[in-house]
């Protein structure tokens, strides 16, 4: 069981307000992987739709709730090129239909869902850049669930977006469920970014002995918003094991069940973890 490898790849993009032709970026970037066996790709946060107005992501998860069409491109992708697609988030509409959920959709290599998670932390904040203020909550509401997985034959994928880096508790919950490999589809901005993307991630899998997937929107987009970029794969030790810069791509590593269990056993964290202890 410890031999199990599974190849990880995050896909950097550079999304406009066009759903059709960033699937065709993502199709393209999936043509030139080569997939052998099992197989993970991680998109980054609104992958289909980024760089327009807030309101403009409502008014697409009205427009495509009838028939599901962002789901199913995705799931489409997902069969056809025979990979675990984690699809970084899409906006998918609520019950009440007044606002979306910030939702990551992770699909099997047959093209089965097998994961969702809406995005817990919102980010409403001030920040130093040509945007000046987010005010995610405006148009989105957050999930209700703290501890999404996504369970696949060899591996459990520990799902989170963007800003609940921020939030170790998240990510301490889905390592005490089983998390192997915690995704983390994201849009930071170029200021947060630069200061704390880095830093987080390795922090987040050092702490929690796992596997770290992060995707990022990269570059300038339509609505002069800068992201960060700078996509990455960090193993249990929290050695960047592949990086991207600001370029849109692809960058693979192997995920190692083998080494994992190794650094767990050498530091049993989770056994000396007297917060756990104490509440069982």
């Amino acid at each position: 069981m410890d031999k199990v490898s599974v190849q990880l790849t995050v896909m950097q993009m550079c999304s406009e307000p066009d759903v059709e032709k960033n699937l065709a970026f993502i199709k393209h970037q999936l043509e030139q992987l080569p997939i052998e066996g099992d197989h993970i790709v991680v998109l980054p946060e609104c992958c289909l739709f980024f760089g327009g107005k807030d309101a403009e992501q409502l008014a697409l998860a009205k427009a495509t709730a009838k028939d599901n069409s962002l789901v199913k491109s995705l799931a489409v992708l997902a069969k056809k090129y025979q990979v675990i697609l984690v699809a970084g988030s899409i906006p998918l509409l609520t019950q009440n239909g007044e606002k979306f959920t910030n939702t990551c959709c992770v699909f099997s290599a047959t093209g089965e869902q097998i994961g969702r998670y809406d995005k817990l932390h919102l980010f409403d904040v001030e920040v130093d850049d040509s945007e000046k203020s987010y005010l995610e909550s405006r148009y989105t509401q957050a999930g209700d669930t703290t501890t999404v997985l996504a369970a696949t034959d060899k591996i459990n994928l520990g799902l989170s977006i963007c800003y609940d880096l921020r939030f170790p508790e998240l990510f301490r919950e889905l390592s005490n469920y089983g998390a192997n490999v915690i995704t983390v589809p994201s849009a930071f901005t170029k200021v947060t970014g630069e200061a704390h993307w880095q830093v987080l991630l390795q922090s987040r899998a050092i702490e929690n002995q796992v596997y770290i997937v992060a995707a990022g929107q990269s570059g300038r987009h339509t609505n002069g918003r800068e992201t960060w970029g700078h996509s990455m794969i960090i193993n249990p030790w929290g050695e960047i094991m592949t990086s991207l810069d600001q370029m849109p791509g692809c960058a693979t590593a192997t995920f190692s069940l083998e080494n994992l269990n190794k650094v767990r056993k050498s530091m049993p964290i989770q056994a000396h973890n007297q917060f756990i202890t104490k509440l069982k």
